[in-house]
């Protein structure tokens, strides 16, 4: 079946480099690069300002970190291995060489992101430990390439990888796709990822979406969203 002709109305959100117009709602993609852009503005403004005597913020800010960092792995886990594949095969069939070459420079840049998120788990485990000026700097230093690196990557994706994804799938593709992204993260960090990816999106934006994922998930963010925001406060606390 070929690729449907007709766009739907895609979401811009705070930080968004492009609009993948095109047939398949990219908004659950756009909600996780939001969030990750969020997060860290929030993390480097916190390496800089907390106290360095405050080993309770240092501790909570290592622990934040961990579940950013594993957000984003599984994040990364599905594209590897239900969305650059499939686009992979569209750019080979056609003979696009350009395309081929942006989709594995979106793996490469994978693979250059994820040991930067261990170095910096490490440096806050550090920092957390024994804080002092060096370690804070030495942090700084991992969190600020972090960000560099994924806000490049975040830009070449919606630039370059999803307009692709928008113009050469299929229905039953996306469908695929859509369901190895349901199934990509563990059940056990759902609590966390509800009230997290929800966090500074409006609601008019946010309720549909959780209602389209099923109802269980618009009870799940009124239950975990006031514990979420405290854990917010407390790591965040300077930022």
């Amino acid at each position: 079946m070929t690729t449907p002709t007709h766009y739907r109305e895609q979401v811009s959100l705070p930080g968004q480099t492009h609009v993948a117009e095109g047939p398949y709602d990219q908004t659950p993609m756009y909600l996780m690069h939001h969030a990750f852009r969020r997060d860290l503005a929030r993390f480097e403004a916190a390496v800089r300002a907390t106290p360095l005597g405050d080993v309770d913020t240092w501790t909570a800010l290592a622990r934040r970190w961990d579940r950013f960092a594993t957000v984003l792995h599984h994040h990364h886990q599905v594209e590897d291995a239900h969305i650059w594949p499939v686009l992979e095969r569209h750019a080979d069939e056609d003979g696009e060489t350009s395309a081929t070459e942006m989709l594995h420079a979106m793996e490469a840049e994978h693979g250059q992101i994820d040991p930067a998120l261990a170095a910096v788990e490490e440096a806050f485990r550090t920092m957390a430990a024994h804080p002092c000026v060096d370690h804070r700097n030495a942090l700084d230093v991992r969190v600020t390439a972090v960000r560099a690196a994924l806000l490049e990557h975040l830009r070449h994706e919606e630039t370059d990888a999803l307009p692709y994804l928008q113009r050469v799938t299929t229905p039953e593709e996306e469908k695929a796709m859509s369901k190895g992204a349901e199934q990509g993260y563990p059940l056990r960090i759902t609590p966390f990822v509800v009230p997290w990816v929800a966090e500074r999106v409006p609601e008019e934006l946010i309720t549909p979406i959780l209602r389209q994922a099923g109802p269980a998930f618009v009870v799940l963010l009124r239950l975990t969203r006031s514990r979420f925001r405290r854990g917010e406060a407390r790591a965040f606390r300077y930022a």
